[in-house]
Protein backbone atom coordinates (compact mmCIF):
# COMPACT_ATOMS: atom_id res chain seq x y z
CA UNK A 1 0.00 0.00 0.00
CA UNK A 2 1.24 3.34 -1.05
CA UNK A 3 0.58 7.12 0.80
CA UNK A 4 -0.03 9.73 -1.53
CA UNK A 5 -0.37 12.98 0.15
CA UNK A 6 -1.26 16.40 -1.06
CA UNK A 7 -0.31 19.99 0.53
CA UNK A 8 -3.58 22.24 -0.04
CA UNK A 9 -7.10 22.28 -1.05
CA UNK A 10 -7.57 24.81 -3.72
CA UNK A 11 -7.65 23.99 -7.74
CA UNK A 12 -4.74 21.97 -8.06
CA UNK A 13 -4.80 19.87 -4.86
CA UNK A 14 -8.32 18.53 -5.71
CA UNK A 15 -7.98 18.12 -9.07
CA UNK A 16 -5.57 15.62 -8.55
CA UNK A 17 -7.69 13.98 -5.85
CA UNK A 18 -10.19 13.34 -8.61
CA UNK A 19 -7.73 12.69 -11.36
CA UNK A 20 -5.99 9.94 -8.95
CA UNK A 21 -9.31 8.19 -8.79
CA UNK A 22 -10.84 8.47 -11.91
CA UNK A 23 -6.58 6.72 -13.21
CA UNK A 24 -7.79 3.88 -10.43
CA UNK A 25 -5.52 4.25 -7.80
CA UNK A 26 -7.19 2.74 -4.56
CA UNK A 27 -5.26 3.44 -1.65
CA UNK A 28 -4.51 6.34 1.39
CA UNK A 29 -4.79 9.76 0.10
CA UNK A 30 -4.07 12.09 2.73
CA UNK A 31 -4.69 15.88 1.79
CA UNK A 32 -3.69 18.69 4.07
CA UNK A 33 -4.96 22.19 4.68
CA UNK A 34 -6.20 24.62 7.51
CA UNK A 35 -9.65 23.84 7.08
CA UNK A 36 -11.87 20.86 4.97
CA UNK A 37 -12.84 24.57 2.43
CA UNK A 38 -12.64 25.28 -1.34
CA UNK A 39 -12.55 29.12 -1.69
CA UNK A 40 -13.81 29.93 -5.49
CA UNK A 41 -11.76 33.28 -6.06
CA UNK A 42 -12.30 33.72 -9.26
CA UNK A 43 -15.93 34.91 -8.19
CA UNK A 44 -14.47 37.75 -5.89
CA UNK A 45 -15.03 39.53 -8.82
CA UNK A 46 -18.71 40.04 -8.15
CA UNK A 47 -18.90 40.46 -4.86
CA UNK A 48 -19.35 44.68 -5.07
CA UNK A 49 -22.28 44.43 -6.63
CA UNK A 50 -23.94 42.34 -4.30
CA UNK A 51 -23.59 39.13 -6.58
CA UNK A 52 -21.74 36.49 -4.90
CA UNK A 53 -21.62 36.22 -0.68
CA UNK A 54 -19.21 34.81 1.22
CA UNK A 55 -21.55 31.17 1.62
CA UNK A 56 -21.50 31.37 -2.26
CA UNK A 57 -17.65 31.06 -2.33
CA UNK A 58 -16.93 28.79 0.41
CA UNK A 59 -17.49 25.49 -0.53
CA UNK A 60 -17.48 22.85 2.45
CA UNK A 61 -15.07 19.72 1.26
CA UNK A 62 -16.00 16.99 3.96
CA UNK A 63 -18.87 15.23 1.85
CA UNK A 64 -16.04 15.55 -1.28
CA UNK A 65 -13.74 14.02 1.02
CA UNK A 66 -16.20 10.92 2.16
CA UNK A 67 -16.76 10.21 -1.56
CA UNK A 68 -13.00 9.97 -2.29
CA UNK A 69 -12.17 8.59 0.66
CA UNK A 70 -9.85 11.32 1.39
CA UNK A 71 -8.55 11.71 4.76
CA UNK A 72 -8.26 15.37 5.54
CA UNK A 73 -5.94 16.74 7.99
CA UNK A 74 -6.64 20.06 9.31
CA UNK A 75 -3.66 21.86 9.87
CA UNK A 76 -0.95 24.35 7.90
CA UNK A 77 2.47 23.34 6.41
CA UNK A 78 5.58 24.30 8.92
CA UNK A 79 8.20 22.56 7.02
CA UNK A 80 9.43 19.16 5.25
CA UNK A 81 12.06 16.80 5.20
CA UNK A 82 12.48 15.18 1.41
CA UNK A 83 14.92 13.45 2.67
CA UNK A 84 12.89 11.70 5.49
CA UNK A 85 9.93 12.08 3.59
CA UNK A 86 7.97 13.79 6.03
CA UNK A 87 6.30 17.15 6.64
CA UNK A 88 5.80 19.28 9.87
CA UNK A 89 2.59 21.28 10.66
CA UNK A 90 1.45 23.91 12.73
CA UNK A 91 -0.29 20.85 15.04
CA UNK A 92 2.59 19.57 16.05
CA UNK A 93 2.17 16.77 13.55
CA UNK A 94 4.30 14.94 11.23
CA UNK A 95 3.47 13.66 8.15
CA UNK A 96 4.92 10.78 6.47
CA UNK A 97 4.49 10.28 2.30
CA UNK A 98 5.20 7.73 -0.41
CA UNK A 99 4.19 10.06 -2.89
CA UNK A 100 3.48 13.98 -2.45
CA UNK A 101 2.27 16.18 -4.63
CA UNK A 102 2.57 20.37 -3.21
CA UNK A 103 -0.74 22.75 -4.07
CA UNK A 104 -0.30 25.15 -1.34
CA UNK A 105 -0.49 27.71 -3.38
CA UNK A 106 1.62 30.86 -3.20
CA UNK A 107 1.45 33.99 -0.98
CA UNK A 108 1.53 38.14 -2.33
CA UNK A 109 5.09 40.13 -1.69
CA UNK A 110 4.05 42.70 0.76
CA UNK A 111 7.17 44.82 1.08
CA UNK A 112 6.09 48.04 -0.24
CA UNK A 113 5.74 51.23 2.19
CA UNK A 114 2.29 51.99 3.25
CA UNK A 115 1.11 48.60 1.94
CA UNK A 116 -1.52 48.69 4.52
CA UNK A 117 -3.22 51.43 2.98
CA UNK A 118 -4.48 49.02 0.14
CA UNK A 119 -7.10 46.46 -0.59
CA UNK A 120 -5.57 42.76 -2.15
CA UNK A 121 -8.51 41.28 -3.28
CA UNK A 122 -7.26 37.65 -3.80
CA UNK A 123 -6.45 37.28 -0.63
CA UNK A 124 -10.09 36.25 0.23
CA UNK A 125 -13.47 37.26 0.85
CA UNK A 126 -13.26 40.03 3.82
CA UNK A 127 -10.57 42.11 2.21
CA UNK A 128 -13.08 41.95 -1.20
CA UNK A 129 -16.36 43.15 0.97
CA UNK A 130 -14.47 45.64 3.19
CA UNK A 131 -13.43 46.97 -0.28
CA UNK A 132 -16.92 46.36 -1.45
CA UNK A 133 -18.30 48.70 1.67
CA UNK A 134 -16.07 51.82 1.53
CA UNK A 135 -17.17 51.88 -1.68
CA UNK A 136 -20.61 51.62 -0.96
CA UNK A 137 -19.99 54.17 1.72
CA UNK A 138 -18.14 57.16 -0.65
CA UNK A 139 -20.04 59.72 -2.23
CA UNK A 140 -17.37 60.14 -4.59
CA UNK A 141 -13.36 60.62 -5.38
CA UNK A 142 -10.50 58.59 -6.66
CA UNK A 143 -10.15 54.97 -7.26
CA UNK A 144 -7.21 53.85 -8.34
CA UNK A 145 -6.04 49.72 -9.33
CA UNK A 146 -2.68 48.17 -10.08
CA UNK A 147 -0.54 45.21 -10.10
CA UNK A 148 3.04 44.58 -10.16
CA UNK A 149 5.39 41.74 -10.64
CA UNK A 150 8.34 39.93 -8.26
CA UNK A 151 10.72 41.88 -9.97
CA UNK A 152 12.82 38.06 -9.76
CA UNK A 153 10.29 36.55 -11.78
CA UNK A 154 8.02 39.01 -14.17
CA UNK A 155 5.67 36.18 -14.32
CA UNK A 156 5.03 35.24 -11.12
CA UNK A 157 1.79 38.02 -11.10
CA UNK A 158 -2.22 37.94 -10.86
CA UNK A 159 -3.23 40.95 -13.13
CA UNK A 160 -6.68 39.45 -14.94
CA UNK A 161 -8.92 39.74 -11.80
CA UNK A 162 -7.66 43.95 -11.23
CA UNK A 163 -8.45 44.66 -14.97
CA UNK A 164 -11.47 42.69 -13.93
CA UNK A 165 -12.93 44.54 -10.93
CA UNK A 166 -12.01 48.00 -12.37
CA UNK A 167 -14.17 47.22 -15.71
CA UNK A 168 -16.95 45.73 -13.60
CA UNK A 169 -16.58 48.74 -10.92
CA UNK A 170 -16.69 50.98 -13.28
CA UNK A 171 -20.08 49.26 -15.10
CA UNK A 172 -21.27 49.11 -11.25
CA UNK A 173 -21.10 52.77 -10.78
CA UNK A 174 -22.42 53.74 -14.20
CA UNK A 175 -25.70 51.37 -13.45
CA UNK A 176 -25.76 53.32 -10.01
CA UNK A 177 -25.83 56.05 -12.16
CA UNK A 178 -22.85 57.54 -9.96
CA UNK A 179 -20.20 57.19 -12.43
CA UNK A 180 -19.24 61.03 -13.47
CA UNK A 181 -18.92 61.12 -9.54
CA UNK A 182 -15.45 59.36 -9.10
CA UNK A 183 -12.28 59.37 -11.44
CA UNK A 184 -10.98 55.84 -11.99
CA UNK A 185 -7.11 55.15 -12.82
CA UNK A 186 -5.43 52.12 -13.41
CA UNK A 187 -1.40 51.60 -12.87
CA UNK A 188 0.84 49.27 -13.26
CA UNK A 189 5.18 49.19 -13.49
CA UNK A 190 4.98 47.44 -17.02
CA UNK A 191 4.26 49.75 -19.57
CA UNK A 192 2.16 47.22 -21.70
CA UNK A 193 0.24 45.69 -18.70
CA UNK A 194 -1.48 42.23 -20.04
CA UNK A 195 1.34 41.47 -22.65
CA UNK A 196 0.90 37.96 -21.47
CA UNK A 197 -2.50 37.84 -22.98
CA UNK A 198 -1.18 38.80 -26.20
CA UNK A 199 0.02 41.84 -28.11
CA UNK A 200 -3.95 42.34 -29.01
CA UNK A 201 -5.20 42.03 -25.90
CA UNK A 202 -3.46 44.90 -24.54
CA UNK A 203 -4.47 47.65 -27.31
CA UNK A 204 -8.13 46.48 -26.31
CA UNK A 205 -7.58 46.82 -23.14
CA UNK A 206 -6.26 50.04 -22.78
CA UNK A 207 -8.67 51.00 -25.86
CA UNK A 208 -11.44 49.66 -22.89
CA UNK A 209 -10.10 52.07 -20.96
CA UNK A 210 -9.81 55.13 -23.00
CA UNK A 211 -13.61 54.72 -24.10
CA UNK A 212 -14.65 54.65 -20.84
CA UNK A 213 -12.33 57.50 -19.61
CA UNK A 214 -10.41 55.58 -17.35
CA UNK A 215 -7.07 57.34 -17.34
CA UNK A 216 -3.90 55.18 -16.82
CA UNK A 217 -0.40 55.39 -15.33
CA UNK A 218 2.16 52.95 -16.56
CA UNK A 219 5.73 51.95 -16.89
CA UNK A 220 6.72 53.70 -13.23
CA UNK A 221 8.32 51.47 -11.14
CA UNK A 222 6.48 51.63 -7.41
CA UNK A 223 7.85 53.23 -4.42
CA UNK A 224 4.70 52.58 -1.86
CA UNK A 225 1.39 53.88 -0.67
CA UNK A 226 -0.09 56.29 1.49
CA UNK A 227 -3.76 56.29 2.32
CA UNK A 228 -4.69 59.07 0.05
CA UNK A 229 -2.12 58.23 -2.73
CA UNK A 230 -0.11 55.62 -4.90
CA UNK A 231 3.27 56.89 -5.06
CA UNK A 232 5.67 55.83 -7.84
CA UNK A 233 8.78 57.24 -9.33
CA UNK A 234 7.33 58.77 -12.10
CA UNK A 235 4.58 61.22 -10.47
CA UNK A 236 2.17 60.37 -7.06
CA UNK A 237 -1.43 59.28 -7.91
CA UNK A 238 -4.10 61.09 -5.96
CA UNK A 239 -6.44 57.73 -4.79
CA UNK A 240 -9.14 57.92 -1.96
CA UNK A 241 -9.42 53.98 -2.43
CA UNK A 242 -6.54 51.59 -3.85
CA UNK A 243 -6.76 48.07 -5.19
CA UNK A 244 -3.66 46.73 -5.60
CA UNK A 245 -2.44 43.14 -6.43
CA UNK A 246 1.11 42.72 -5.43
CA UNK A 247 4.08 40.22 -6.93
CA UNK A 248 3.67 36.66 -5.63
CA UNK A 249 6.46 34.07 -4.32
CA UNK A 250 6.56 30.97 -2.69
CA UNK A 251 5.28 30.17 0.88
CA UNK A 252 7.25 30.70 3.77
CA UNK A 253 7.61 27.03 4.82
CA UNK A 254 9.71 26.21 1.15
CA UNK A 255 12.68 28.20 1.80
CA UNK A 256 13.91 25.65 4.53
CA UNK A 257 12.46 22.86 2.77
CA UNK A 258 15.69 21.67 0.97
CA UNK A 259 14.00 21.62 -2.50
CA UNK A 260 15.41 23.63 -5.24
CA UNK A 261 13.83 26.81 -5.35
CA UNK A 262 13.80 29.95 -8.48
CA UNK A 263 15.06 33.21 -7.81
CA UNK A 264 11.87 34.28 -7.05
CA UNK A 265 10.91 31.96 -4.49
CA UNK A 266 9.07 29.18 -6.16
CA UNK A 267 9.53 25.64 -6.20
CA UNK A 268 11.09 24.35 -9.12
CA UNK A 269 8.87 21.51 -11.32
CA UNK A 270 9.46 20.05 -14.57
CA UNK A 271 7.46 19.65 -17.33
CA UNK A 272 6.11 16.29 -15.91
CA UNK A 273 5.93 18.26 -12.77
CA UNK A 274 8.56 16.74 -11.13
CA UNK A 275 10.88 18.03 -8.67
CA UNK A 276 14.48 17.64 -10.07
CA UNK A 277 16.52 15.87 -7.44
CA UNK A 278 13.41 14.08 -5.45
CA UNK A 279 11.49 11.12 -6.33
CA UNK A 280 7.77 11.40 -6.36
CA UNK A 281 7.55 14.53 -5.11
CA UNK A 282 5.25 17.18 -7.60
CA UNK A 283 4.69 20.51 -7.69
CA UNK A 284 1.46 22.23 -9.12
CA UNK A 285 -0.29 25.88 -9.23
CA UNK A 286 1.19 29.06 -8.30
CA UNK A 287 3.60 27.35 -5.57
CA UNK A 288 5.94 26.16 -8.88
CA UNK A 289 8.28 27.83 -11.35
CA UNK A 290 7.61 25.58 -14.56
CA UNK A 291 9.51 25.47 -18.09
CA UNK A 292 7.92 27.06 -20.51
CA UNK A 293 6.92 30.11 -22.18
CA UNK A 294 7.19 33.89 -20.67
CA UNK A 295 3.61 33.97 -20.71
CA UNK A 296 2.61 30.72 -19.14
CA UNK A 297 -0.09 32.14 -15.98
CA UNK A 298 -0.78 31.79 -12.49
CA UNK A 299 -4.16 30.79 -13.26
CA UNK A 300 -6.89 28.26 -11.59
CA UNK A 301 -6.58 26.84 -14.95
CA UNK A 302 -3.30 26.00 -15.29
CA UNK A 303 -3.05 24.74 -11.52
CA UNK A 304 -5.82 21.96 -13.35
CA UNK A 305 -3.60 20.84 -15.77
CA UNK A 306 -0.58 20.68 -13.78
CA UNK A 307 -2.35 18.47 -11.45
CA UNK A 308 -3.54 16.04 -13.22
CA UNK A 309 0.09 15.64 -14.39
CA UNK A 310 1.76 15.01 -11.59
CA UNK A 311 -1.32 13.08 -10.46
CA UNK A 312 -1.26 10.41 -13.97
CA UNK A 313 2.94 10.78 -13.43
CA UNK A 314 2.47 9.40 -9.80
CA UNK A 315 0.74 5.91 -11.32
CA UNK A 316 2.67 5.99 -14.13
CA UNK A 317 5.91 3.72 -14.67
CA UNK A 318 7.26 5.60 -17.29
CA UNK A 319 6.28 9.02 -15.75
CA UNK A 320 6.43 10.94 -19.37
CA UNK A 321 3.37 12.69 -19.10
CA UNK A 322 3.54 16.65 -19.47
CA UNK A 323 1.48 18.78 -19.09
CA UNK A 324 -0.72 21.73 -21.17
CA UNK A 325 0.35 24.94 -21.35
CA UNK A 326 -2.76 27.19 -21.55
CA UNK A 327 -4.08 30.49 -20.81
CA UNK A 328 -7.79 30.65 -20.71
CA UNK A 329 -9.59 33.93 -20.00
CA UNK A 330 -12.88 35.71 -19.14
CA UNK A 331 -12.08 39.12 -18.51
CA UNK A 332 -16.03 39.90 -17.12
CA UNK A 333 -16.89 43.49 -16.61
CA UNK A 334 -20.33 42.67 -14.67
CA UNK A 335 -22.01 42.53 -17.73
CA UNK A 336 -20.47 41.50 -20.51
CA UNK A 337 -17.13 39.80 -20.86
CA UNK A 338 -14.01 39.66 -23.23
CA UNK A 339 -12.68 35.95 -24.33
CA UNK A 340 -8.30 35.51 -24.40
CA UNK A 341 -7.04 32.14 -24.97
CA UNK A 342 -3.49 31.83 -25.60
CA UNK A 343 -1.51 28.88 -26.35
CA UNK A 344 1.93 27.92 -28.13
CA UNK A 345 0.75 27.88 -31.03
CA UNK A 346 -2.20 30.43 -31.64
CA UNK A 347 -3.99 33.57 -29.58
CA UNK A 348 -7.01 34.17 -29.57
CA UNK A 349 -8.99 37.40 -28.66
CA UNK A 350 -13.16 37.66 -28.84
CA UNK A 351 -14.71 40.86 -28.31
CA UNK A 352 -16.75 42.49 -25.41
CA UNK A 353 -20.00 40.14 -25.21
CA UNK A 354 -22.81 39.14 -22.80
CA UNK A 355 -22.47 36.32 -24.10
CA UNK A 356 -18.76 35.53 -22.15
CA UNK A 357 -20.32 37.06 -18.87
CA UNK A 358 -22.85 34.27 -19.14
CA UNK A 359 -19.97 31.70 -19.87
CA UNK A 360 -18.30 32.61 -17.10
CA UNK A 361 -21.08 31.97 -14.68
CA UNK A 362 -21.98 28.34 -16.29
CA UNK A 363 -18.74 27.61 -15.57
CA UNK A 364 -18.41 28.40 -12.24
CA UNK A 365 -21.85 26.41 -11.67
CA UNK A 366 -20.34 23.72 -13.49
CA UNK A 367 -16.84 23.43 -11.65
CA UNK A 368 -17.93 23.55 -8.38
CA UNK A 369 -21.04 21.25 -8.56
CA UNK A 370 -18.30 18.36 -8.08
CA UNK A 371 -17.55 19.57 -4.71
CA UNK A 372 -20.59 20.55 -3.35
Amino acid sequence: MSNIVIIGAGFGGLTAVKTLRKQGYKDSITLISPRPELFYYPSLIWVPAGLRTQDDLTINLENFFKRHNVKHIAASVTGLDPEARQIQTNTDTTVAFDSLIIASGGRFIKKLPGIEHVYTPCEGYIPTKAYSDKLAEMDGGTLAFGFATNPKEPGAMRGGPIFEFLFGIDTLLRKQKRRDKFDLVFFSPAPEPGKRLGVKAVGALLGEMKKYNIQTNLGHKMKGFSADAVHTEGADIKSDLTMFMPGMTGNEWVQNSGLPLSEGGFIQGDAQCRVPGFKDIYVVGDIGSFPGPDWMPKQAHMADLQAETAAKNILSEQKTHEFKTELICIVDTLDKGMLVYRSPKKTLLMPKLRLFNWAKRFFEWNYLRDYR
